[in-house]
């Protein structure tokens, strides 16, 4: 165990090294911040001072060693738009992420499991064959069209909920379910596949000879042992859902932290660019940890090495 929470620690380590080289020198790329602060005729002085008090005047490498320093003392710099500093404004923004993409998820892996699960008790029949158009197709729908339409059909048509943002309850139905489709169809037929071969192993022929329930046998027995591959698909799709949410988050006027990056990316705000793919990317990899733990906790055999 201690040995690899040892090893996890140093893959990740590297990693985050590699990404925030990444991440503060790509940021650079955009161009130069007072270029869009100040007036298009403002003089070369005004120009030297602005980038003197960013501390944009150094040369990258400088900059870059400053960034360094500052980050071991969790200091992100402050932002150039909001003028407050960069974490506090990612730490503010993500928990509306983090509850969006979570139920999103929640939601996606109730459904799938009990679509799945029925649909491989009768393969090719009626129910699973509709399983498997509904799941294919939401699983086919890219976020961008189905947000747009979405919003055309049920908040101008029907007018049933808000176009856009958080204030109440009905304002999170859309972001939601456009999040939720496309992981619901990738695990119905994880779940489908995994509960077919389950229910054709021994044990489960066993457990029906000695008159164990059928509802037992689907739900206890035979999904216990499906799930590990339905984990590690969610875990992946949880991964993306936190990433995707940019384009959601966007359409929809959600304030997470996919819609301060966008915003911070067009205003070449990059204290908090580099502080919201660093805290993003260790969100994930705390999240692949724990997916870890739980396939111990449902098949005991694992162990870690």
């Amino acid at each position: 165990m201690n040995t690899y929470i040892v090893n996890r620690m140093v893959y990740s380590a590297i990693s985050m090294v590699g990404l925030i080289i990444l991440v503060f020198f790509l940021a650079r790329l955009t161009g130069n911040p007072a270029e869009l602060y100040l007036p298009v005729d403002a003089t070369p002085e005004l120009r030297a001072a602005f980038s003197q008090v960013n501390g944009l005047d150094q040369p990258v490498l400088v900059q870059f060693w400053r960034f360094l320093v500052t980050l071991l003392h969790l200091d992100f710099g402050n932002s150039l738009r909001l003028e407050r500093p960069a974490l506090q404004l990612v730490l503010t923004a993500f928990p509306t992420t983090l509850i969006l993409a979570f139920s999103a998820m929640a939601l996606a892996l109730v459904v799938a499991i009990v679509a799945g699960a029925l649909a491989a008790c009768a393969p090719n029949g009626i129910l699973d064959r509709l399983v498997n158009v509904v799941s294919l197709s939401s699983a086919s729908l890219p976020n961008f069209w189905l947000a747009l339409v979405s919003i055309l059909v049920f908040a101008v048509w029907l007018k049933w909920v808000p176009t856009s943002g958080t204030g109440t309850l009905a304002h999170w139905i859309l972001p939601i379910m456009v999040l939720f489709a496309r992981p619901c169809g990738l695990l119905a037929q994880v779940v489908r596949g995994s509960m077919i071969d389950a229910l054709s192993s021994a044990y489960v022929k066993t457990a029906r000879s000695k008159g164990v329930r059928s509802r037992s046998i689907i739900f206890v027995h035979a999904l216990r042992n499906a799930m590990l591959p339905v984990i590690t698909v969610a875990g992946d799709q949880m991964s993306g859902m936190i990433n995707g949410a940019v384009v959601v988050e966007v359409i929809f006027g959600f304030p997470g932290i996919g819609k301060l990056m966008m915003d911070s990316i067009q205003y070449r705000d990059f204290a908090v660019i580099q502080c919201g793919v660093i805290i993003t990317a260790a969100a994930i990899f705390l999240m692949n940890v724990l997916i870890d733990f739980a396939y111990v906790a449902l098949n005991p055999r694992i162990r870690f090495k």
